[in-house]
């Protein structure tokens, strides 16, 4: 362990430094769920100190997530300057070789999305593995969401319709196709402005807002709530965006503390840079899209739907990630595979 203010090395069990006196912060109090990190370095720092074993870190231009290369330990600029980050995750990796992650990829371009020797026509251009920072952000949200009766809906328009008939087809008009029913109804029109007793402020406009008011479906709104609970993934890298999960969940069950010492050495850890504060902010953003697509999905005639949403705890998760990108005919696929579950986080191109 070194101090983070001097440099000096110091035993593994050192409350505070030999040389200068300053704390190591093992002396200290563990943080509460209701507390923030200290400010290790202030923002703009072009070199600070890893909190936990000293090692210098020297961020590069627009990081805000930072992984210590030699302990692990996550740093996070945000708007008071460099913190610790509290809790930090990672999913084991057990798609380890690019012969597991083919047996995935092959069947599913071949065969699973109706492209048949898609795999075998397309020329791969890179297959990497990788470990990627995502915020996990645990939001609830509530909507709120107002629908009419889809069923009672179309029973009043069918009814509206056999009145319509009713009245015009009693009156010797109609409205049927061809030429000859436009024609009666053109002349039916004449007949109401000339000498229908339904002429007039009781004539065929009447008939139309008595049809409208019949088929608006009023009556038959339906107000239910739709409560959920996330813990959305935001990618913490600006860089990778494109692969942002819109409806994807990681298997949390499984993940553990991260210890960088479990990690293959030749797998590269990437670093981020979108802040924590960004990525809550994001987590609404698309949770509020994801409330709104599963309201859809349950009614067809949504007539409105507000949502609200509470942001809870955060994480930094780090997942290991197998980028795989082909070129088909000129054309590019781009398939980015969770390598701890095996599951498909993104598909492009196909």
């Amino acid at each position: 362990m070194y101090c983070h203010k001097c440099g000096a090395q110091l035993t593994d069990d050192a409350a505070f430094c030999t040389k200068c006196g300053t704390s190591t912060g093992l002396n200290a109090a563990k943080p509460t769920a209701d507390s923030t990190s200290p400010v290790i370095a202030p923002s703009g720092v072009t070199s600070l100190k890893c909190p936990n074993c000293g090692a210098p870190i020297s961020p590069k231009f627009g990081e805000m997530v930072i992984t210590c290369e030699f302990c692990g330990t996550g740093v996070t600029l945000g708007t008071q300057g460099w913190t610790n980050i509290q809790k930090q995750t990672m999913l084991t990796l057990k798609v380890a070789t690019v012969d597991q992650v083919n047996s995935i990829i092959v069947p599913m371009m071949d065969k699973g999305l109706l492209h048949r020797h898609l795999h075998e026509d397309s020329k791969q251009e890179e297959m990497s593995l990788t470990y990627v920072p995502y915020w996990i952000v645990s939001v609830s949200a509530r909507s709120s969401i107002t629908a009419t009766n889809e069923t009672a809906q179309i029973a009043q328009t069918a009814s509206t319709a056999a009145l319509m008939g009713v009245i015009f087809g009693g009156m010797g008009g109609g409205f049927g196709g061809g030429r000859g029913g436009y024609g009666r109804r053109r002349a039916l029109e004449r007949q109401f402005a000339t000498s229908s007793p339904f002429a007039g402020i009781l004539g065929l406009k009447r008939i139309r807002i008595m049809a409208w008011g019949m088929g608006s479906g009023g009556g038959n709104r339906k107000s239910e709530q739709m409560d959920m609970n996330y813990n959305f993934p935001v990618i913490a890298l600006k860089a990778l965006t494109d692969y942002q999960p819109s409806n994807y969940q990681f298997d949390l069950g499984g993940r553990e503390l991260f210890d960088i010492s479990k990690l293959p050495k030749d797998v590269k850890i990437l670093n981020g840079d979108i802040s924590e504060e960004v990525a809550k902010s994001q987590a609404k953003t698309l949770v509020d899209q994801l409330q709104s697509q599963k309201a859809h999905e349950k009614y067809h005639m949504i007539q409105s739907i507000h949502t609200d949403m509470d942001v809870g705890d955060v994480e930094l998760l780090h997942v290991p990630v197998w980028f795989a990108k082909y070129d088909h005919k000129g054309d590019k696929i781009v398939l980015v595979i969770d390598a701890n579950s095996g599951r498909v986080i993104n598909s492009f191109g196909l």
